[in-house]
């Protein structure tokens, strides 16, 4: 074996596992969205809620994840609420969730309903996509079970 073989040969095993050890191992939604510290309030909600296991089960689903800064525009009483009510916040974070995988790609102007049961607005111009009122900051974070995007607002139920 030459030099260029072995060095070749030792930079393709190198590169091998660089890239295995800087790409996360596909997971299902539940596991790739804790890996997101932009996503902690949203995750912590998750596991209060009861809900992890459904975000691990096969789906698929599309989850509409508010970011830590969306949870910080809501008012703290309706936050102190929600995390003292264990059905409505299954309720307001079923909200989020689509029992399909939709890509940003494949969104349309339409009214899917979502796992709570209330129809959601979604509208994409170009690149640019809306659910309800709120903008997806980050889209297609995949998952093994869906997908996700990071949107910059709480959807919260309509009041009855």
């Amino acid at each position: 074996m030459t030099h260029l073989t072995r060095f070749l040969a030792l930079s393709a095993t190198l590169f091998g596992l660089v890239a295995c050890a800087t790409a996360p191992a596909p997971a299902p939604l539940a596991d790739t969205l804790d890996r997101d510290p932009q996503l902690s309030t949203f995750n912590r909600l998750v596991e209060q809620a009861g809900l992890k296991e459904e975000l691990r089960a096969a789906g698929p689903l599309t989850v509409f994840a508010p970011s830590n800064e969306a949870f910080k525009a809501l008012p703290a009483a309706t936050l102190d609420k929600l995390s003292q009510d264990k059905e409505q916040l299954k309720a307001v974070l079923h909200l989020h969730m689509l029992a399909s995988k939709l890509p940003a790609a494949e969104v349309k102007n339409s009214s899917p309903k979502s796992l709570q049961g209330s129809a959601l607005a979604l509208a994409r111009a170009g690149e640019f996509v809306t659910v309800e009122d709120a903008v997806v900051q980050r889209a297609d974070i995949g998952a093994t079970n869906g997908v996700a995007h990071v949107i910059d607002r709480v959807l919260l139920p309509a009041k009855k």
